[in-house]
Order: structure tokens, then sequence, then C-alpha cells
């Protein structure tokens, strides 16, 4: 039963990991507790949003775990089960070993088909076998060199609650197995970040507390014909996943505007992103000031505001100034191509999750994965402890799918709010911020104390901390589920057929007759009716007598 658990799971996540992701990287000095953070969304049409848990367990001499390819399920064979495997929640295992991902491809022809594994497997059996950054990376690129490795270029964010690490790993085509990769380490008062392009260039070669790399990742570049320079010079992105303008413009453009947030002079950068220099952004940045988990989580929900690629207020944002536009990202009209911004936030996310990882406390207690499905900008991110034992119902498998509404589905609560909110972007917003902050201050303000009465029931058994800390969060994630649906119910009524209702603080306002207040016929902000009536002309004008 355990293998075929392992074998649906990764299976289902396949399509997660395979799509466009964007990673933030915090180091433990750069933070406000002395925590190290790395965040995460998986961006992906095809993805249903669930919360996945592989249990600790000990295996016997000879077991084996069946391997099925991620995408399309194909039957990868099999390789050997270790004998003791760690708890899993999410991304982050009972040791405050937390990974995760955004694909950049790379040079295609450096691709195996017939590789056993693809970074998915890789991830998540490393999770299950390691305890520390450091043997996560040893883990994770012995895993890919023995068995063969069968997708694109991969990032890879690994963090434990001391060290935070940027991997950085792609194939070595048809006719080899393994790859070549590259592993830095984010200095601890440093933050990083990456979607979907590799970030690496230069790194040290002989200094194994800042930099891990496979003995031949500069040789198989000279060998291929992608660099012949000398071996200080080398940059694995130059070499290996070389940056045009979609990889500037989608990918380190969201690194950019997170950088911008948060660390000065960044505009000296945006050169690169327009394509107009070949000077690339630094790897990571030194902070203007500490941040929080509370930061992580307000950056991931990051939609261009206020910076040269904020799109709000063009025509195209339609009357409630939206950030943002239907798929897909670029499109031809009349023989030109187009396209649409990708900013860090976006509606195709099956789940978003921050990591928060400490040293000063036990693992199940001390590693914190907020987590969230469905876009971020309107997702709750709730504390599962790196000990959860129990996914609650919100957040299982099975509790619908794309194609099954379920109204205690976490996924299609979250869906259906937004999918009201984008179409009436500037007004609906702020209702939803109101509630979401409501939810995820009330989980800050409680986590001291929680956590305080968990480390009391630690110290005699560790067991029952773990019971005591799943049970609280999944009656978070329970009454919050119910609390967006309220939510959607109330957008529903407030903004019915185009009109406002009245309300304070949620509550719909009613006259002495117990009818409701006169609604509000808003119509269509001044603005955009000065935008639209000079391409209609005069058809909607009222003559003059």
């Amino acid at each position: 039963m355990r293998k075929f658990f392992l074998t649906a799971t990764l299976a289902i996540l396949a399509t997660v990991l395979a799509y466009p992701c964007t990673n933030l990287l915090v180091g433990r000095l750069a933070s406000t507790d002395g925590s190290t953070i790395v965040s995460y969304s998986a961006d992906s049409y095809d993805l249903y949003g669930v919360l996945l848990h592989r249990p600790a367990g000990q295996h016997a001499p000879g077991t084996m775990i069946t391997v099925h390819e991620w995408i399309n399920n194909t039957y990868r064979g099999q390789i050997p089960q270790v004998a003791q495997t760690y708890n899993v929640i999410g991304n982050m295992n009972e040791h405050q070993l937390t990974i995760a991902e955004s694909t950049f491809g790379g040079r295609e022809e450096l691709r195996n088909t017939e590789g056993q594994l693809d970074y998915g497997n890789a991830i998540w059996l490393t999770l299950q076998r390691t305890k520390t950054a450091r043997e996560a990376i040893t883990t994770l690129t012995n895993l890919l060199n023995t068995y063969g490795y069968n997708r694109s270029g991969e990032s890879i964010s690994i963090a434990d609650p001391n060290e935070v690490w940027v991997l950085e790993l792609i194939g070595k085509g048809p006719d080899r197995k393994g790859v070549v990769w590259v592993a830095v380490r984010i200095p601890d008062d440093a933050v990083s970040a990456h979607a979907n392009q590799a970030r690496i260039h230069q790194f040290p070669l002989n200094d194994p507390e800042k930099a891990m790399y496979s003995p031949d990742v500069i040789s198989f570049a000279r060998e291929k014909g992608y660099f012949d320079g000398r071996d200080e010079d080398f940059s694995f992105t130059k070499a290996y996943s070389p940056a045009g303008f979609r990889e500037r413009r989608f990918c380190e453009a969201r690194v950019w505007s997170f950088f911008n947030r948060i660390s000065s002079g960044m505009d000296k950068h945006l050169p690169y992103i327009f394509g107009e220099s070949d000077t690339p952004m630094p790897l990571y940045v030194i902070p203007d000031r500490k941040l929080s988990v509370q930061d992580i989580q307000r950056y991931m929900r990051d939609l261009y505001e206020d910076t040269p690629f904020d799109w709000r207020f063009d025509i195209t944002a339609g009357p409630f100034n939206s950030p943002y536009r239907w798929a897909p990202l670029n499109y031809e009209v009349d023989g030109v191509d187009y396209f649409n911004e990708r900013p860090i936030a976006t509606q195709q996310s099956g789940w978003v999750f921050v990591a928060q990882m400490r040293s000063w406390l036990p693992g199940p207690i001390g590693g914190v994965i907020w987590w969230g499905v469905d876009d971020a900008t309107g997702t709750v991110f709730y504390p599962f402890y790196g000990g959860h034992t129990e996914v609650p119902h919100e957040m299982a498998e099975g509790n619908g799918d794309l194609l099954t509404f379920s109204w205690t589905s976490a996924f299609w609560m979250h869906n259906w709010v937004m999918n009201q909110v984008y179409n009436r972007w500037s007004d609906m917003i702020v209702d939803v911020r109101r509630v979401q902050s409501k939810l995820e201050d009330s989980f800050f303000a409680a986590q001291p104390e929680i956590e305080k009465k968990a480390l009391a029931l630690y110290e005699n058994s560790p067991e029952e901390a773990v019971t005591f800390l799943t049970q609280y969060t999944n009656n978070l994630v329970k009454d919050g589920v119910q609390e967006w649906k309220r939510l959607g119910e109330f957008l529903l009524i407030k903004y019915l057929d185009g009109t406002i209702k009245q309300e304070e603080n949620g509550v719909f306002l009613r006259n002495e007759k117990g009818v409701h207040a006169p609604v509000n016929r808003a119509g269509y902000p001044k603005e955009w009716s000065r935008k639209v009536l000079p391409i209609t002309g005069d058809r909607y004008r009222i003559p003059v007598k």
C-alpha cells in the first residue's frame, strides 16, 4: 500500500513541477527572527491544488519503489528504497528540510528521454531521505546520476534551518546518463530568487563552503562548444541556458520585481530585462531591511504594482484596473506577435507556500510551511508544521478535481471567489483583503502561544505535540474554508447584477422597513469612459437639441 501511495502521489505532482514557478529565498541573518525562508508558487492550468503527505517509515531490505513518469504516468521501472524515510508534508520534512523548484528549460539537445527519474521524483525522494541542505544536494544529484534524468534544466531551492542553497542542473543529452550541476550557498545576510531561468553565473571553484558542483560542469560545456574561456570566467547560465527575450521579460522580470521591493538601486538592472544590456542581475542581493514571513507572503502576491511592468491603468486592464490577462502568455494578431506580462502572482497557480525553518526549535515544531491553494493574491496561508501527519479534508486528494466541483474543497472555494474578483478587480479585491488579513493576522497572533503549548507537550511526548499541532491546523483550515465560502456568497450579493449594495464591515445595511438600503448603480469608472469614448466616437452620445 505504501509503495502504491508514493507512486500515485508522485504521478499527480508531475504536472505541478513541469510548469512556470517562482521561488524567493531568505538567509537566516536577512530574516527578522533568524529563520531561513523559502517560498514557492506551483503554477499550472492543469494543477488541482492538494496538500500531500508522506509518513515516515521503516523499510525492509530489498523493498523497491515503483517509478512512473510524472507528466504522463509512463512506467519507469523500480529503484531500491532506503531503510528509513522521514515524514514529509508538502515540500518540507520533519527535519525542516525544504525543497522547491522552477524549470528553466535550457538547451533542448541535453535532454535524455530514457532517464529513469525526473526532477519531481528526485525532489520527493530526497525529502524522504535527508536531513540537511548539503546532504540533499548530494542525494538529489546522486539519484539523477545513478538512475538517469529525463527532463530539462531546473533551478532548485534547498534550505534547512541554517543554510539556503540554489542548485541548478541540466542533463547531458540522449547518449549520456546523469546531469551537470552547480549549487551556490546564499549568504546568511542575503536574499535570492529564481523564476524559470537559470541564474548562476560565475561561482567559487575551490570553496565548498560557498559552492558545490559536478566535476565536469565546465569540461562538458567545453566539449559541447558552449564555452571556451578560462575556468574562472565560466557562467553556468550562459553555457546551459542563454537568456533571450522570453527568459528576461517573463522570468527575470519577476526576480527583478522582488529585488526591487527589498533592495535599493535595482533600476540599474532594468536595461538587462529590456534587452538593452547583457550584464545580468546578481544571484542574490543584501536587503535594505530584514524580512519576515509575512513580507514574503506579500511578495508572493506581487503583481508588478508601481513598476515599469505595471499594467493596471491602460485600456487592456478593463474598467476595473485588472492586473491579470487571460492566457496564452504571447499571441499573434494580423501577423504581429504580442505578449502579456508575467508577474509572480498568477491565476494559474495550484498552490503556493512560504516555508519557515527555525534552528532553535525541534524539527516538527520549528519548521512551518505556510500553505495556500490557488492564486497567491487570493489565497490564505495556513501554518502546517513539519511533523504534520493528517491532511485536512479540505486539501486532501479525492475531494473534487479539476472537473469535479466541491463546496468543501479549499481549491474550489478560492477559485470560486477569485473568478468573481478577476472581473471586478479594483472593487472586489478590497473585500478579499479584509477577510484574508483577518484570518492570516489571527494565525500569526496565535503562533507564539500555540508553539509554547506544543513545546511543553514535546518535552514528554513528541507524538502528542505533533498530534496537537496537526489538529490545530486542520481546524484552522476547516473554519477558514467556510469563511471563504461566506466571502464568495457575500461578493455575489454585494455586486449582484453590476450594482453595489451598502455594507459596513461585511454586514449589509437595511432601511427601516427591513429592506436593503438603496443600491449604488456605480456603472463604470470615469477614467475608463475617457479611454473608451475616443474609440466609440459619437455612437453613444446623446444629441443636444
